[in-house]
């Protein structure tokens, strides 16, 4: 084992100890009704960190991606191939903003919702966005797994992957949390995410006591 590797491990089990310590319904109850709304480009493990991130906080589970295809009645591929990106977009639109209204719940949205502004200010106005950022090597690696990414059906799929991660990123930047989505097991994705969600609403609720007490 690797220097680096004793360092990984002792970062995740720090984090471990300290997201068993956070009182899970304290968090929930700060979230209010609001949706804890996971963004980030395809393969960073929004929806596969979402689904235990859910479990863990004992709320709904809602996939964007799917709830769009349900409407359509088409996957996701088949409405790009048939209209377009921008006739899909719009929908996305549309389905994340009522789905949005529908929280508390932990919602996974596609790599390209959070590029709207319209449902960037729908997210900020009804949800907490978590960014979970990862590296080219690490979601090329994931990506490869699946051939149904419609952006990526080109002969440069690499190259693809690298634009939009340029184009995106400082998009996705503007989310209230950032977490890194490491090549590590997700419950310990899932880990980061609570403490990190933790330490944001925690401290909101402490700056919100401290203003009405000198108010």
């Amino acid at each position: 084992m690797t220097n680096n590797d004793k360092m990984r491990r002792s970062e995740g089990s720090a984090t471990g100890k300290h997201a068993k310590s956070v009182d899970l319904a304290r968090l929930v109850e700060a979230l209010g009704h609001r949706s804890i709304v996971l963004v980030g480009i395809m393969g960073c493990g929004k929806s596969t960190v979402g689904k235990r991130l859910a479990q863990r906080l004992g709320l709904d589970f809602v996939d964007a991606d799917s709830e769009i295809e349900r409407a359509a009645n088409m996957s996701v591929a088949e409405i790009f191939s048939e209209h377009g990106e921008p006739y899909f977009r719009s929908g996305e639109e549309r389905v994340i903003a009522r789905l949005l209204r529908e929280g508390p719940q932990v919602l996974a949205t596609g790599g390209g919702a959070f590029m709207s502004e319209a449902t960037r200010n729908e997210i900020a106005e009804h949800g907490l966005s978590v960014w979970l950022k990862v590296d080219f090597e690490t979601v090329m690696a994931r990506v490869r797994r699946r051939a149904t990414r419609p952006l990526l059906q080109n002969p440069d799929p690499e190259g693809t992957m690298r634009k939009l991660m340029a184009t995106r990123e400082p998009v996705y930047a503007k989310a209230a949390l950032t977490v890194t989505s490491k090549d590590v097991p997700h419950e310990a994705v899932v880990d980061q995410i609570v403490v990190t969600l933790a330490e944001h609403l925690f401290n909101s609720e402490a700056g919100d006591a401290s203003q009405s007490a000198t108010s």
